[in-house]
């Protein structure tokens, strides 16, 4: 019991501490500008810059936020793109982004593992989501682009 009484205690934010505010804006409108890959962390570097973003629960909250973003245009392009393809071409495309949701996450944790566990492990994990994650979308929506 003391064990997750500990663990509930660890996930919360101080006393005091607010969650920092992010705000998609910033990365939106640079892929609104065709702006690639470069628009990955623009998001959540604004929220890091805000307050509370200094922290490193501040970070980890900013870097998840746009990790969740590129998530979600990564699942709209996938599900978009189940819909339009032949059979033969969704079956690859599911294998496909199965194995690379295992690759991010051994590539992610061992990141992080070269952190020894230390405060700046999780962020590390995460910062490395964040842009795997961008990447995949970014692939996904050129892939299936031509399919019109």
């Amino acid at each position: 019991m003391r064990a997750v009484v500990l663990l509930a205690l660890c996930a919360a934010p101080a006393a005091g501490q607010e969650a920092p505010a992010f705000d998609p804006a910033p990365t939106v409108a640079c892929l609104e500008a065709e702006g690639g890959r470069d628009c990955a962390g623009r998001a959540a570097r604004a929220c890091m810059e805000g307050e509370g973003g200094q922290t490193t629960l501040g970070m980890n909250q900013c870097l998840a936020s746009e990790r969740d973003l590129w998530d979600a245009r990564l699942n709209d392009a996938y599900r978009s793109g189940m819909d339009r393809i032949p059979p033969v071409r969704a079956e690859a495309l599911r294998e496909m982004q199965r194995k690379w949701i295992a690759f991010r996450d051994a590539t992610c944790n061992y990141e992080a593992v070269r952190h020894d566990g230390g405060s700046l492990a999780g962020t590390v994990r995460l910062q490395c989501q964040m842009e795997l994650t961008a990447d995949q979308a970014l692939r996904l929506d050129a892939s299936l682009a031509e399919v019109g």
